[in-house]
């Protein structure tokens, strides 16, 4: 509640262009979430198999891990708001056709082009808030920017199942009423535009980037990290720091680029990871329980819901232990509840441990988002946030055959106890590089906590 109450605090504080993007992130996320719960649904109600859906999300992943960089860049050159406005736009109309398409060319076109352009809200959203607010507002922005993405797809998920369901009740067969949902979610998705219009550009000012010494493998007096959606770390407040950094990266232009090779390194085994259950987790629940729309989608639902109060709760974790210590700790602890629910064959187990799995392994994305853009310089965030993007969604690509594969040859149940499994091992193998990457000396952690500091 504490947590809660100094995010309501620091909301009035933001600037006009937040507001206006929080607004418009809002019903592009709604529609989002109505896609994530229901269009898997969707592909097998008018006929095809779980192989279908494995190429769908493969192919849908494989365009936006190659659209990532691209949009980086162009988002670092060109206007940011023009191109968020051009995300929002087509992505609500590709939404609305693939609501209404059957044949497989086209169900694989519009999955191409739905990945290219959900690519633009996924690289520019974290650069354009960060250019938007002061340094010292960003880890409490990005907590929140997360925590409402997550409750808008709440909103849409559990919005979207419950109305699918309502309108089986009332005479509607499963694919209209599917059909129909998704068209809503479409319309909601094109809607987020109109809000981006309102958003005032100022010309950009680019800061000096922060490195820490485990970063740039400099020695721990010589110098001051990020991932995919994840960290803040703060520099000493000493005067003499400050003037020594600047030259220290002059003589070492390369160590931008070192940093974010290692964050899109410590991003990779999270993507392979998560490709193989996330994308899946509604057919997990309605193929190995049996269970209806409306529970699959409030299940779902639940897991974001408990993830936004991890989230809110996430920057006080990073305080207290360190912002690389927090993400690692999360990531662990997940573990545990990530196995349980790809073994038990009880659906209340399967529910709960879900929850706490969902939560915790999604908590430290603000808190690395932070780290990102205070290790990067504003003129290469946007392709920093795309190259650690294009590593996560590459790894969805890929996983998708190998999904469907071992779901079809082992069967519901030992197919995805396998999964999970696999998945369980990648995101230790990522954690642990995460923490002996970008771990800091203790020294350094007491300095930013300091009563000076």
């Amino acid at each position: 509640m504490e947590s809660l109450r100094r995010l309501m605090a620091g909301i009035a504080g933001w600037p006009r262009n937040v507001k206006l993007f929080f607004a418009a992130n809002l019903l592009y996320q709604i529609g989002g979430g109505m896609f994530s719960v229901l269009y898997n649904l969707y592909i097998q109600g008018i006929g095809y198999t779980d192989a279908m859906n494995g190429r769908v999300v493969s192919i849908q992943s494989l365009a936006t891990a190659c659209i990532f960089i691209p949009i980086g860049l162009f988002g670092d050159r060109l206007s940011r708001k023009m191109l968020l406005i051009i995300g929002a736009l087509f992505s609500g109309v590709v939404f609305a056709l693939r609501a209404i398409a059957e044949t497989e060319p086209m169900l694989l076109v519009l999955a191409v082009c739905s990945g290219i352009f959900a690519a633009f809200f996924q690289v520019l959203a974290i650069p354009f808030l960060a250019e938007n607010v002061k340094k010292s507002q960003r880890l409490a922005l990005f907590s929140a920017y997360s925590s409402l993405m997550l409750a808008a797809q709440v909103l849409g998920s559990m919005g979207g199942g419950v109305l699918a369901d309502f309108l089986q009740h009332n005479g509607f067969d499963r694919v209209t009423s599917l059909r129909f949902t998704l068209f809503a979610g479409g319309i909601a998705t094109l809607a987020a535009f109109a809000p981006m219009l309102f958003i005032r550009e100022a010309r950009r000012q680019s800061e000096p980037p922060k490195t820490s010494p485990a970063a740039v493998g400099r020695k721990p007096d010589a110098a001051n990290h990020q991932t995919s959606g994840e960290l803040n770390t703060h520099v000493s407040e000493n005067p003499s720091a400050k003037t020594a950094e600047p030259e220290a990266a002059a003589k070492k232009p390369e160590s931008s680029s070192r940093i974010i090779f290692w964050f899109v390194l410590a991003q990779l085994p999270i993507g392979l990871g998560s490709g193989l259950v996330v994308p899946y987790l509604n057919l997990y629940f309605t193929n190995r329980f049996g269970v209806s729309l409306t529970t699959m989608s409030l299940l779902i639902s639940l897991g974001q819901i408990m993830t936004i109060v991890s989230m809110l709760i996430g920057p006080s974790l990073s305080r207290k232990v360190g912002p690389v210590n927090a993400v690692v700790i999360f990531q662990m602890l997940s573990l545990p509840f990530l196995l349980t629910t790809g073994f038990t064959n009880v659906a209340i187990i399967a529910s709960v441990t879900f929850l706490f799995r969902q939560a915790l392994m999604n908590a430290a994305n603000p808190i690395q988002s932070a780290i990102m853009v205070d290790r990067i310089p504003d003129n290469k965030r946007g392709i920093a946030n795309s190259l650690t993007q294009t590593a996560f969604m590459l790894g969805w690509a890929s996983m998708g055959p190998v999904q469907s594969h071992l779901v079809t040859t082992y069967g519901n149940y030992w197919g995805y106890a396998i999964t999970f499994s696999i998945t369980g091992v990648l995101y230790v193998t990522a954690s642990l590089l995460y923490y002996f990457k970008f771990r800091e000396p203790r020294s350094k952690r007491q300095m930013k906590v300091s009563p000076a500091g």
